[in-house]
């Protein structure tokens, strides 16, 4: 009796709503996948001689933690694939750059959400030649003068013009076939010299070859924005937030190290400040800022 009565009072009970069942808790959410974010490029997105180096990376490429890659890759919590190698051309993206160091367009799948790169600088060898070809000629004329322009005249814009364009212009095409999902930007080259007067003690360029260097530059970076244009890619410029912030300003002011009392062994390239300079415009320019 008593075992009946308890069975019948439950059931009032469960009738009166005194009872309530345990509520069905809910599955948690797995948390989303991180970004796939694979950066490509030269010494510029690399950050080549910028402390401390990846020790992932192959001892060639000369890849620093801080660069800007790394650098965004914390801000979005994004899983980066970082094959950036100092001293790369577009033609690095389709051959091996040194033994043992894949193509660096084997780093995309279609599963690729996110890639970045500065690379055409040292196509042709038009950059770095300018640099060393220029600063020879500035130190023999002490500093005076545009001997630069004088020996090589339109040659080295001709070349960007004629070949590092359309280079530039396949190699994103390359990485539109290979990630067809993926934002792609391409970032111009930050300003390395001033647009007028120069630094003789800092960059050994002769006052009247500081804007015929800075010309060239410009050429580039128009290169550069020109394919991005041509094959549908976002190009992050770097000209106007990098303005006042040339090789021959302080340090501290400075995102590029100058050839001379600088901190950067591998000269004329970006610092620390620089990289992370250009990845927060590059993650303004992408709306992820």
């Amino acid at each position: 009796m008593r075992r009946l009565a308890a069975c019948i009072l439950a059931a009032v009970a469960v009738l009166l709503g005194l009872v309530v069942a345990p509520a069905a808790q809910a599955t948690p959410k797995a948390p989303p996948a991180p970004l796939q974010y694979v950066a490509l490029g030269d010494s510029y997105s690399a950050a080549s001689g910028v402390l401390p180096p990846d020790p992932t990376a192959p001892p060639q490429c000369l890849r620093s933690i801080r660069n800007y890659p790394h650098v965004m890759a914390a801000e979005l919590g994004a899983q980066l694939t970082d094959v950036t190698c100092g001293g790369a051309d577009t033609g690095d993206f389709r051959a091996s750059q040194y033994d043992g160091v894949a193509p660096q367009l084997d780093a995309l799948s279609r599963s690729t959400q996110l890639v970045t790169m500065t690379i055409g600088g040292n196509d042709s060898g038009v950059f770095i030649n300018s640099i060393l070809s220029c600063g020879a000629a500035g130190l023999s004329t002490l500093g005076q003068g545009n001997p630069c322009q004088q020996k090589y005249g339109t040659s080295f814009e001709d070349t960007v013009r004629t070949t590092t364009y359309p280079a530039l212009v396949q190699a994103l095409r390359d990485v539109k076939k290979r990630s067809p999902k993926a934002e792609i930007a391409i970032l111009g080259y930050p300003w390395i010299l001033p647009a007028a007067g120069g630094c003789f003690d800092k960059m050994p360029v002769a006052e009247g070859d500081v804007p015929y260097l800075r010309s060239l530059q410009a050429t580039l970076n128009d290169a550069v924005r020109r394919a991005a244009a041509a094959t549908g890619v976002t190009y992050v410029d770097l000209s106007a937030v990098s303005e006042g912030h040339d090789a021959c300003q302080a340090l501290g002011v400075r995102w590029v190290e100058p050839v001379l009392q600088g901190t950067n062994p591998v000269v004329v390239h970006p610092n620390a400040l620089g990289e992370a300079a250009m990845a927060a415009q590059t993650l303004a320019v992408l709306g992820r800022g």
